[in-house]
Formats: structure tokens, C-alpha cells, sequence
């Protein structure tokens, strides 16, 4: 009986031999068992597959989109500041009173008091 269960092995091992590119290339592994068993599985998976790259792309994008406004951002920001300084310093009186001597406007300052109406 030994021998005949060697036989057996002897059979079975050559069924069992390795697969070529051209098994896998040339879609014969979809017509396996696994694969028609495993085929809504194996579906959902490549859509999951599809919608993690999909999202990474857009988080991607938004996030280079979110950099490029906070750095317009903070130039706008540097640009009020500036401005701003630039008009307190033009608005100052003394300012205003060295400007109309310049442009050669004669205008006296008013030296009453100021009265302030209250309720």
C-alpha cells in the first residue's frame, strides 16, 4: 500500500505547478473560484480604493489652496498696517498745518474753546 500512496502524491504534486505571467496577464486567474466567489468583495474594495485616492487628491488640493490665501492673508494684513500708519501720520495737525503752508493756503486755526452740548 505504500507505494500505491506515493503514486498519489506523485500525481498530485504536478497539479499543483507554479502559474505563469501570461496565467495571471491574460485573465485566466478571474475565472478561479476565490475570484467569482470573492467578486462583490473584491468590487468594493476597488471602489474604496478609488474614493481614499480621490480624497486624498482634494484634501490635497485644498490644503495648497488654503497656504496661497493665508499668505495673501498676510500680506493684506501687512499692507492695512502700513496704510494705516502712513494716515495717522498725514492726519496729524501739525501735519496738515506744514502741508497748507506748502500749497500756500492761508487758514488760521480757530482758538475759541470747544463747547460740548451734553444731554
Amino acid at each position: 500500500m505504500e507505494p500505491e500512496d506515493k503514486n498519489k502524491e506523485v500525481e498530485e504534486k504536478p497539479t499543483k505547478k507554479k502559474k505563469k505571467l501570461s496565467y495571471y496577464l491574460g485573465g485566466k486567474i478571474l475565472t478561479e473560484d476565490f475570484v467569482v466567489k470573492q467578486s462583490k468583495l473584491l468590487f468594493l474594495i476597488f471602489c474604496l480604493i478609488l474614493l481614499f485616492i480621490s480624497n486624498r487628491y482634494y484634501c490635497s488640493k485644498k490644503l495648497t489652496e488654503m497656504d496661497k490665501l493665508n499668505k495673501e492673508l498676510l500680506d493684506l494684513n501687512y499692507e492695512q498696517v502700513f496704510l494705516t500708519r502712513k494716515l495717522t501720520a498725514i492726519s496729524r495737525q501739525s501735519q496738515i498745518e506744514e502741508l497748507l503752508r506748502e500749497k500756500g493756503i492761508e487758514l488760521k486755526k480757530d482758538n475759541a474753546t470747544i463747547f460740548q452740548i451734553q444731554k
